[in-house]
């Protein structure tokens, strides 16, 4: 398997079940990490939604549409004929000329999702709170308090695990994030809690706050925006409280991540490509 260049650091968005947030997640991770002044790369694994691809289109489209200037990511989408070979390629480029990777993967298991899971220093894997999301992680007991064994997904970052070490490489930090949070402390959320920071001890992840059920993460979607972009000039008006807060949910999860600090001054990253392999 092909190096990566030295201090190009990959996170990695994986879960193998839809509607997780990671698409979401990604975005908000790529523009903000944009605004500390990083080179930025991304690239969309999930080769038949291409959630990610799109929100990318729909910013690039919107800048165009309002002559408004919004940082943009080094952008690789591959087509839906790509080998192992080709997603090697197209990390291999995208590491030599960020600081910063970013992999969105589907929310299904694939030879593609499990080599980028291997190149992964640190992978994020968004989870709503219920513990019918929870199951992708582990089985619990019917009373939703004892872990019975881990999850085929676990098991899969497991193994990654296992291939990096043989690999002499750092390993991976696996933050699980906890989405759409109620603002009630309900019994099903400290029960979801409780299994997590069992989970945690077992196969060895960090737990993160995510973001809450809000509107607005999905509002702004079509215009490829994101929260941290609202008080661009250009980019769609005032903040309300629940916009602020929504923000900090973000700003949390950065912190979360823990990487280096960004170099002074980098410089800007490339314009955005629609595709290295496929349609350009």
């Amino acid at each position: 398997m092909p190096k990566q260049t030295p201090g190009a650091h990959v996170i990695v968005l994986g879960n193998e079940k839809g509607g997780s947030g990671k698409s979401t997640t990604a975005m908000h991770l790529i523009v903000g990490l944009l605004l500390e002044q990083r080179r930025v790369g991304c690239l969309d694994l999930d080769l038949r939604q291409a959630t990610l691809s799109r929100y990318l289109a729909n910013r690039g489209a919107f800048c165009e549409r309002g002559g408004v200037r919004l940082a943009m990511p080094d952008h690789i989408r591959l087509d839906e004929a790509a080998t192992e070979a080709m997603l090697d390629e197209a990390i291999a480029t995208l590491t030599a000329r960020n600081d910063v990777v970013v992999i969105d993967c589907p929310g299904s298991d694939s030879a593609l999702s499990r080599r980028a899971h291997a190149r992964a220093d640190t992978l994020i894997t968004p989870l709503n709170d219920s513990f019918i999301d929870f199951d992708v992680l582990a089985h619990v007991d019917s009373e939703g308090v004892k872990v019975v064994r881990p999850s085929h997904y676990a098991e899969m970052v497991w193994e990654q695990r296992k291939r990096r070490a043989l690999e002499r490489r750092a390993p991976i930090d696996w933050i699980v994030m906890r989405n759409r949070l109620s603002a009630l402390d309900a019994r099903n959320k400290r029960d979801i809690r409780h299994a997590l920071d069992t989970l945690a001890q077992r196969v060895g992840f960090r737990i993160a706050p995510g973001f809450g059920e809000r509107v607005i993460f999905r509002e702004l979607f079509l215009k490829g925006l994101t929260l941290l972009d609202l008080r661009e000039r250009g980019a769609g008006g005032g903040l309300t409280m629940s916009h602020v807060a929504a923000r900090q949910e973000v700003r949390g999860l950065l912190q979360a991540l823990r990487l280096p600090a960004a170099a002074a001054a980098a410089p800007a990253a490339p314009p955005m490509q629609s595709a290295l392999l496929g349609t350009t």
